[in-house]
């Protein structure tokens, strides 16, 4: 059986690697949709709050309003010099990697899995016409390629 959860979150970011517009940084309103596998066991499997209750606050503490950021673009060093200097604190996703829509897929898919959820499928919409369809082949096939060195968790993220 499948339950399917919506969540949304804002944050900034850029594609450092790129040469158009997506090089600026700029925000998105992300949607994700989950596709959870579950078993039934008596008159129902999960209850939806089971989900919203790690979920949501999660996507609020370390991807809500902040900035997903490349520890390798240049940008990083920038913006971390000016935090120390200025006594500032950004909320800063880190990724060892781009953060293209791709990238970010495949961390929500690490940190929901993380939580101790059969994530099946998940659905990211960074734009009102498009959405990536990420799903648990996809995952295994990036962590196998090791497409990051290694992955920001939660105790890692700003």
């Amino acid at each position: 059986m499948i339950i399917r959860k919506e969540y949304k979150f804002y944050a900034a970011h850029r594609n450092e690697e790129l040469q158009d517009k997506c090089r600026n940084l700029h925000g998105h309103r992300y949607g994700i949709v989950c596709h959870f596998e579950v078993q039934r066991t008596g008159s129902y499997s999960t209850l939806f709050s089971d989900f919203d209750e790690k979920i949501g606050p999660f996507l609020k503490e370390h991807y809500d309003h902040g900035m997903l950021i490349n520890v390798h673009d240049p940008l990083y060093a920038t913006l971390k010099q000016h935090m120390e200097v200025h006594g500032e604190d950004f909320k800063l996703r880190e990724f060892q990697g781009p953060t293209s829509v791709e990238n970010l897929a495949y961390q929500l898919f690490t940190d929901i899995t993380e939580m101790g959820f059969e994530l099946v499928r998940l659905d990211v919409q960074e734009t009102d016409t498009s959405v990536i369809t990420y799903d648990r082949e996809d995952w295994a096939r990036d962590q196998k390629a090791q497409i990051f060195s290694s992955v920001p968790t939660a105790d890692t993220a700003h």
